[in-house]
């Protein structure tokens, strides 16, 4: 059951999905329910609201997790202040924009940094990220402090609800 305040964490098999997993664990996404919309932050779009039938997609794996102490006012207020955004594609610090975890992080302020990881296996670099900076002209982010979808969920302040099968789409 997808309820107010819940964070979803999302696994897909896409080319950057798999890199962000591959380089960081489970979760290549996050978003947060609120007030029956979807917010979060998309390299298509920015930061935005969906309903949840835009959102989900068959074929993606979606875990609800929760934080008991969740002002579900407080932190809406923030998400809408913010939607519009940029996406932040460097997942630089001082980027402009945000990415998916580092706008969670921003409206629902209980997580920390911690270094920021781009490897893959024996590489400290992966060839997905060489490229994709190199794209971007720019150094590659390595150990600048960030945050991402697997690293929030494994927070001690957030409990695991349950696999969410999409009911959205049957």
């Amino acid at each position: 059951m997808l309820e107010n305040g819940d964070l979803i964490f999302v696994r897909e098999d896409t080319e950057m999905g798999q890199a962000i997993q591959a380089s960081t664990g489970n979760y290549s996404h996050v978003a947060i329910f609120l007030d029956r919309q979807v917010y979060h932050a998309t390299v298509e779009g920015g930061v935005l609201a969906q309903a949840p039938e835009d959102f989900f997609e068959a074929g993606k794996v979606y875990d609800l997790y929760h934080y008991e102490q969740i002002d579900c006012t407080e932190v809406k207020k923030r998400a809408e202040s913010l939607l519009g955004s940029p996406y932040n594609a460097s997942f630089y610090p001082d980027g402009d924009g945000f990415y998916c975890s580092q706008f969670v992080a921003e409206i629902l302020p209980i997580f920390e940094t911690i270094p920021m990881k781009f490897g893959e296996g024996e590489e400290e670099i992966s060839s997905f990220w060489k490229a994709y900076y190199r794209e971007l002209g720019l150094a590659v982010p390595l150990d600048q402090p960030g945050t991402n979808p697997s690293q929030l969920a494994q927070s001690s302040q957030l409990q695991f609800k349950e696999r969410y099968m999409d009911d959205y789409h049957h």
